[in-house]
């Protein structure tokens, strides 16, 4: 697991979480991040949309990045997450508009979270020695957990009064698996080499 990788993992969520907080928190009047969505923090017109607009950009490359990274996941899921980070590049580049949507914005929004919520899938690894996150239970679990989550984004779409919170669990939760499985799979390298050293402990008395 290259250095970078794992650097490219913890910055993700750390960008996430760090952005919308501290755009909201510069906010001229309060910001109701319970009702209110990341993306109007970054929509074309609202006060340093700068700050969240580089924190997806961020986001994106790290998520990039880590699917490079992550050479001991199924290439399936590599490129999967390799896309999701290029979609969230995408989504910074395509702002929401002052008073309207933005198309490009909505599609690559839904592109970005369909493809962070398959990319665990694709990357499983059948191996009885895989690491935990890259085993099927842990992919499908987390699947299920997500997809929940999505479940209730988009029931709060239909004038949800609780749209920011679920937007902010489902990015969260996606933002922090990669770093799960990249955990994963420095523990799977550390387990045989202790296990190394131990036998060569026992060998010498």
């Amino acid at each position: 697991m290259p250095w970078w990788g794992v650097v490219s993992s913890v910055l993700a969520p750390v960008l996430l979480i760090g952005g919308w907080t501290a755009a909201a928190d510069l906010q001229p009047v309060p910001f109701d991040a319970i009702s209110r969505s990341i993306s109007s923090l970054a929509a074309q017109g609202a006060p340093y949309r700068w700050l969240m607009t580089l924190a997806l950009l961020g986001v994106g490359a790290c998520h990039l990045a880590t699917g490079l990274a992550l050479r001991q996941a199924a290439e399936a899921g590599r490129i999967m997450l390799i896309f999701g980070g290029v979609s969230g590049m995408l989504i910074a580049a395509n702002p929401q508009h002052v008073h309207t949507g933005s198309l490009p914005h909505v599609v690559f929004s839904f592109a970005g979270v369909v493809l962070m919520l398959l990319w665990p899938l694709g990357a499983i690894r059948q191996e009885p020695d895989a690491p935990l996150a890259l085993r099927p239970q842990a992919a499908w679990g987390y699947g299920l957990f997500t997809f929940g989550l999505l479940l209730w984004f988009t029931a709060e779409l239909f004038n949800g009064v609780e749209l920011g919170l679920a937007e902010r669990a489902v990015t969260a939760d996606q933002s922090l698996w990669p770093l799960v499985v990249v955990l994963s799979v420095l523990a799977a390298r550390v387990r045989p080499a202790a296990a190394a050293e131990v036998a060569t402990a026992l060998r010498s008395r």
